[in-house]
């Protein structure tokens, strides 16, 4: 697996650390076969830098925190507790649970303005009136947009959602930035400066089967990347990888060139296959050949290849991932919702495919839950299986924090020194996550949470969330704005002209 680890830059003048101490602790390390689950446990990171580190965790103990007020002092930060010269009385246990920030392996930036907008159809006619529709919207309107709102409506979008992110506890995120919005990568970039959080932005291409004003050569999708990678590589939270489209979007010349591009700098590559079932089946149709089956022929899939969704399969096409060690992103709550589906997860488990749990676009599913989309994956395949004992609790949380993290190649995803400094604490004091004892801890994140008592929110040794209030994002204003584009974009579907630019509606 070539690394993708986030570059940091630490200095050690006036360096501040962060303390948190909470009733239960989940590094995500294993111990005796199981997760370690530690009662009264804290977190020490540096924070205040470009990007912090873990330096100790542990259960905690008083001889414990007099040695951490000795040692740091002033440059002490106590999660929760707003004083400047903390003593060891101050180091008080939070009624929560601390774990890694959770990590997306897919996603979608621009979706924050569609959640319940046209719902109960298949993926091809919400891709053609919300998806499509929404992007048209931003790139027709964009100057017009820009003057009425004082600022990019690319931006607005992007920046609320990074703030529903950072609202469920994510800190790490995968963006397949698709469409229209390839051209707008700078504003993701910014918007996730201001954020706090990390991102992968996979920069889409597409040479045919979509709307014709965005169509590609291989040339253009490579010079666009050097592009955006030479603009950007030096931010430490930002990382530039190819995101063709679709395999049904992208001709073979392009999927290779794009390939070749990611191999010769040490990068993933990232695309959707095989999701929906009646567009598998044209494209099969069409070429003869399954899309897993034609990515490689061309000898595009391998280790480093992360592919969304992969819903619809054949036994070959399993084999073929197997073989080839290509990644899956699992998104169930998308996968359901558009009735697309929902992957062989227990097969794949059994041929270890690798594969995790994501959330997709919140237009698709709605929200970034990510604690809700690892329930309804391991429901779901109970159900279907009929056996109660498949993906349990502790493996479902390993699949949306420590397996994502190592599928990506990230310096997190674990709760131990020198990774990086990403951790959330799960409010225990609400009412369905109490009672929580240690051994139903984990369970009861899985089962009993809504998925959004995400009290604390630290990431990159930078504090985000605070006692549910967002410091590093203005959340009346995000939500302000997100709510004038959204007006302004039903304004425009009363007259705008039908799209039809995705896979089988897509007239030749």
């Amino acid at each position: 697996m070539k690394s993708l680890v986030f570059p940091i830059k630490i200095s050690s003048v006036n360096n501040q650390y962060i303390l948190a101490r909470s009733r239960f602790l989940l590094p995500m390390t294993m111990k005796n076969g199981k997760l370690d689950r530690i009662q009264d446990g804290y977190i020490l990171v540096s924070g205040n830098l470009d990007s912090g580190k873990i330096i100790e965790i542990g259960a905690y103990t008083e001889s414990i925190g007099k040695r951490l007020i000795d040692k740091y002092g002033k440059t002490l930060k106590i999660i929760g507790i707003s004083i400047e010269s903390p003593t060891v009385d101050d180091i008080r246990q939070i009624n929560g649970v601390i774990l890694p920030g959770f990590v997306k392996g897919h996603g979608h930036d621009h979706e924050a303005i569609l959640a319940g907008v046209e719902k109960d159809v298949p993926l091809t006619t919400w891709l053609d009136k919300a998806v499509n529709l929404f992007t048209g919207f931003l790139h027709e309107n964009q100057d017009d947009l820009e003057e009425n709102l004082g600022k990019s409506p690319y931006f607005i979008a992007y920046i609320k959602a990074r703030l529903d992110d950072v609202s469920f506890g994510i800190t790490t995120a995968v963006t397949h930035h698709c469409n229209f919005n390839k051209y707008h990568v700078d504003e993701l970039v910014e918007a996730n400066s201001v954020a706090g959080t990390k991102i992968i932005i996979a920069v889409g291409s597409q040479d045919r089967h979509y709307d014709d004003r965005i169509l590609d050569t291989p040339e253009k999708a490579i010079e666009r990347l050097n592009n955006y990678l030479e603009k950007h590589q030096e931010d430490k939270r930002s990382v530039i990888i190819p995101g063709p489209d679709q395999l049904f979007s992208n001709g073979p010349e392009l999927l290779k060139s794009q390939k070749k591009w990611a191999n010769d700098r040490n990068k993933l590559i990232h695309i959707h296959s095989s999701e929906e079932p009646e567009t598998t089946k044209w494209f099969t149709d069409t070429y003869k050949m399954t899309p897993i089956q034609y990515a490689n022929s061309i000898g595009f899939l391998d280790e480093n290849t992360l592919l969304a969704h992969q819903v619809n399969n054949t036994k070959q096409d399993l084999e073929i991932l197997s073989k080839t060690k290509a990644m899956v992103v699992h998104n169930p709550l998308a996968n359901t919702i558009l009735g697309s589906g929902m992957p062989p997860l227990i097969e794949m488990k059994k041929a270890n495919i690798p594969f995790c749990i994501s959330t997709d676009g919140s237009g698709s599913a709605d929200n970034q839950n990510m604690l809700s989309a690892a329930r309804l994956a391991s429901q779901y395949q109970k159900a279907h299986h009929q056996d109660a004992t498949l993906l349990k609790a502790e493996d479902m949380l390993k699949r949306i924090t420590l397996k994502p993290a190592e599928m990506l190649g990230i310096n997190a995803g674990v709760l131990e020194p020198e990774k990086d400094a990403d951790f959330i604490i799960v409010d225990l004091s609400v009412p369905n996550l109490t009672p929580t004892r240690k051994e139903t801890v984990v369970e009861n994140l899985i089962w009993a949470s809504a998925g959004n008592e995400i009290k604390h929110v630290v990431a990159n040794g930078k504090i985000l969330v605070e006692d549910y209030k967002f410091l590093t994002m203005d959340k009346d204003v995000v939500l302000a704005d997100i709510q004038k584009l959204a007006d302004l974009f039903e304004d425009y579907k009363q007259t705008a002209q039908q799209v039809s630019g995705t896979g089988v509606h897509k007239k030749s």
